[in-house]
């Protein structure tokens, strides 16, 4: 069983059927705690603030359960926007701490580092680059392209933990992984055929 987290925010409806068009029509969305325990997969979204989200996960019941089931039994966890910064221990964003899961932060994107003409938000369509072999990027072309939408970025503290970078203005860590540990920082529910590939990967090799 897929669970996809409901703590309030995200665009939980349209990662659901994204799933259903990869294959996938079982997913549930839920914020109880037994079918967070029962899954055998765990989506995290989210958008938003960094401090809101926190709070939410910490207000919820199945908090205790949710690091059980990433940190000791090992269930494979995708997040997808905020829910892969929340991965992160800190960010720029409040003062609230994280997941801690992955070693590193989120910080907001550096003008000073950036094209004057150069917005942020981050809003559009950019090109990821692998940084490591990874089953969550199989099948899809060199730099596969998806939709991204933020003002933070994530910040690893150890490099082999980033699975591809993007650049807007300069390189930025797009997506990470460690073990059963996934996040992206953009949106691959709204990512056309290479978001429909990446879910299908979590589903089928995870």
């Amino acid at each position: 069983m897929l669970t996809i987290i409901d703590y309030g925010i995200g665009n939980l409806t349209s990662i659901q059927n994204m799933l259903k068009k990869a294959g996938y029509p079982n997913a549930i969305i839920s914020n109880k705690t037994a079918d967070i325990a029962a899954a055998d997969k765990l989506i995290l979204p989210g958008v938003g603030h960094f401090d809101y989200g926190m709070e939410q996960l910490r207000q919820s019941g199945f908090f205790e359960t949710l690091n059980k089931r990433v940190l000791v039994d090992k269930v494979p966890i995708l997040g997808i926007c905020l829910g892969a910064q929340l991965l992160t221990e800190c960010s720029e964003e409040g003062e609230s701490s994280g997941l801690g899961w992955i070693k590193g932060r989120t910080v907001r994107f550096r003008p000073e580092k950036m094209n004057t003409t150069l917005k942020v938000p981050h809003m559009g369509w950019g090109e990821i680059e692998q940084s490591k072999q990874s089953s969550l990027l199989q099948g899809l072309p060199d730099f596969p392209r998806f939709y991204f939408v933020h003002s933070y970025h994530l910040q690893c503290t150890n490099e082999v933990d980033e699975l591809a970078s993007c650049r807007y203005g300069y390189s930025f860590t797009a997506c990470i992984e460690r073990d059963n540990i996934i996040g992206v920082q953009f949106h691959p529910e709204k990512s056309h055929k290479f978001g429909l590939q990446l879910l299908s990967n979590f589903i089928n090799k995870y």
